[in-house]
């Protein structure tokens, strides 16, 4: 991974939509040992797959810049409040992270948590949005639990659900499974949100999206475009 536990790609508008992605990377810093395969490392517990692809062609084609992480979530999960049990996973959907087990939680905070959250927060105060969109993918099956888990795509919420509530609707005209705070609820895991939008008065939209859907880049570009097109006519909805 890069020296910084962020990546930015493009620069915000005034009054426009911009994009954050908190478990875009699966990269691992080469002085911590999480004790996990690298086929572990491929899995959904240690990055959103398909994210990283997603977001970089929000950004080079479609012109919605684009923050997003260059750490696996396995290191330290940057959408957990910072005294969440689950910010240094000791396990995952049934795996154990044993190289967690002994971690210098201060030591990471400072080191990744803090940066990537104070970056974003002047990025986007630099050139207010009025549109802040989280990305994300889900698996749609877990190891550890058997639970139906329909949706195409799902749209998380808190408190504020004015974006949300427009963005459900237009997924659903589009004619895609949309989960209404599914596949888990925004009430429950809405960390970054809460921060950067809720507690600003910013509008936004987390989506999950099933993650076989964004497999390959033809998925990818598929979901980008489709994405761009929903959160600009949100955005007009939001006037």
């Amino acid at each position: 991974m890069s020296g910084l536990p962020y990546k930015q790609v493009g620069m915000p508008a005034q009054g426009g939509i911009v994009a954050i992605c908190d478990h875009a990377s699966n990269a691992v810093p080469n002085d911590i040992d999480l004790g996990v395969s690298p086929e572990v490392l491929g899995k959904h517990i240690a990055v959103d797959i398909g994210t990283l692809g997603v977001v970089e062609r929000l950004a080079t084609s479609h012109g919605i810049p684009v923050h997003h992480a260059t750490l696996s979530r396995l290191v330290i999960d940057l959408h957990r409040e910072v005294d969440s049990p689950g910010l240094i996973p000791e396990t995952s959907d049934g795996h154990q992270i044993s190289g967690n087990l002994a971690a210098d939680h201060d030591a990471r905070i400072q080191r990744f948590y803090h940066p990537y959250h104070e970056a974003f927060s002047r990025w986007i105060a630099s050139a207010p949005p009025k549109l802040i969109l989280s990305i994300h993918s889900f698996t749609a099956e877990l190891e550890s639990k058997q639970e139906e888990r329909p949706w195409e795509v799902g749209i998380l919420y808190n408190e504020d659900d004015r974006a949300a509530r427009h963005a459900i609707r237009l997924f659903r005209e589009e004619g895609y499974i949309t989960g209404d705070n599914e596949p888990y609820s925004g009430k429950l895991l809405n960390a970054t949100m809460n921060r950067h939008a809720e507690a600003q008065g910013t509008p936004y939209i987390a989506i999950e999206i099933r993650n076989d859907l964004i497999a390959d880049e033809a998925g990818q570009a598929k979901w980008a475009a489709l994405i761009h097109d929903i959160a600009n006519r949100v955005a007009l909805a939001l006037d």
